[in-house]
């Protein structure tokens, strides 16, 4: 580590997180932010304003660095295309994950990245490259997903529905509090002690690809230069980490880079598990019509009466068109016939076809699903809550229908 420069820093710097340190001949000054934050904001505009530098680093990825510089962005969205290419979850989330940073946003005024913003307008004005550094967000997201057991999921799960739910305003002197490294220590050790492998999907693993990014894009720069100098923009919760990762990191930067990138295949298991149950219920359902036809004829009744209706309430508790809820009620019974199109898909292209998102929708999405009737009000996000409803009504369907067929031959 390099000590701090003896000069007095500006008012803006104050009690900021920052670590200084030098690696393969490049420095580094490394401030950790909060990504709703005035004062972050001002701390890197000080720090350009103050200290020469050669590149800027910041704590983003491709797309979401895109997301940043073009707000609009987003309204490009094909949402058959992403329904239709199962992507339907990583948006969800996306959007889940965005919400609370907005609604922290309206609370103080601030936009969120806002300091991530300056960051890259601050380089591009002193005309120096933008290093994004982070992992893509799509890739961080199923890696922790894919990290965890099926009952952590549903925690997973519901720890994002909460964060929509959630009302009570946040202190901003609480957000300010979490730039101490101190503060940050004791939250992640008990977010680990929860669940050891979110922790390190979600932060750890970014710690490290981001100390692997800087090395790599570092080895570009040019050596005869007389001095390297890089500011590098991250959030606070990754300060301590990602410095030690950069002081202690061997082995090919480029390597370590892309093999924390690779998206790990999804256990097969559950797969071959829902086809498992599925072939029993349909070989149950044959030996009914084997004992008694009108035995087999109820079980099949019960087959399309619970799937298909346990999904089109799902639809209809979406609020969706009466034709996408025919649409989940047809699916559901024949989803075995049709591996890899899940009944949530069917009907939610039902409900994009049959209600097209507008405009509007796209252009006031972000801000309405900050509440969560939100996501009843506005077309494109109904039709991912449609998606899901019918999914998880059409799991249930299966299920209950299943038992209550075996159970009936007995």
């Amino acid at each position: 580590m390099i000590p701090a420069e003896n000069l007095a820093p500006p008012a803006a710097l104050e009690g900021q997180p920052i670590e200084r340190m030098t690696r393969d001949g490049v420095e580094y000054v490394i401030l950790g932010t909060a990504h709703v934050s005035r004062a972050s904001v001002q701390a890197v505009e000080a720090l350009l304003e103050t200290e020469p530098f050669d590149a800027v680093a910041v704590e983003l990825c491709p797309s979401r660095a895109h997301g940043i510089r073009d707000p609009e962005a987003f309204k490009q969205m094909d949402l058959f295309q992403v329904i239709r290419q199962g992507k339907a979850g990583m948006v969800a989330a996306s959007l889940v994950l965005g919400s609370f940073q907005k609604r922290l946003a309206a609370q103080y005024g601030i936009e969120p990245g806002a300091e991530m913003k300056a960051a890259m307008d601050g380089a591009d004005a002193r005309g120096i490259p933008v290093w994004l550094v982070d992992r893509e967000v799509g890739t961080t997201l199923k890696r922790a997903w894919r990290s965890v057991g099926f009952f952590q999921r549903f925690g997973l799960m519901a720890g994002m529905l909460g964060s929509v739910f959630e009302r009570e305003d946040i202190a901003e002197e609480d957000i300010e509090k979490l730039k101490q490294s101190d503060l940050l220590e004791s939250a992640f050790s008990d977010f680990a002690a929860g669940s050891a492998q979110l922790y390190r999907a979600l932060i750890a693993e970014r710690d490290e690809f981001m100390a692997a990014k800087l090395r790599e894009n570092a080895a570009a720069m040019d050596v005869e230069a007389p001095s390297r100098k890089v500011l590098v923009v991250i959030g606070a919760g990754h300060l301590k980490g990602m410095s030690a990762q950069l002081a202690e990191q061997h082995g090919d930067a480029r390597a370590v880079a892309d093999e924390l990138a690779v998206t790990p295949p999804p256990a097969t298991w559950p797969k071959y598990l829902a086809v498992g149950v599925v072939l029993a219920i349909f070989a149950a359902i044959g030996f009914a019509f084997y004992r008694n036809p009108s035995l087999g004829a109820d079980a099949l009744k019960n087959w399309i009466l619970l799937t298909g209706g346990l999904s089109a309430l799902g639809a209809l508790i979406a609020g969706a068109h009466p034709l996408s809820i025919v649409a989940a009620f047809v699916a559901a019974p024949l989803k075995p016939f049709r591996p890899g199109i899940p009944s949530g898909a069917v009907s939610a292209m039902a409900e994009a076809w049959v209600r097209k998102p507008r405009v509007l929708d796209f252009e006031q999405l972000r801000d309405d699903i900050t509440h969560w009737t939100g996501w009843w009000k506005n077309r494109v996000a109904r039709t991912l809550l449609n998606f899901f409803l019918v999914s998880i009504g059409t799991i249930a369907g299966e299920y209950i229908a299943g038992i209550h067929i075996i159970r009936s031959l007995f």
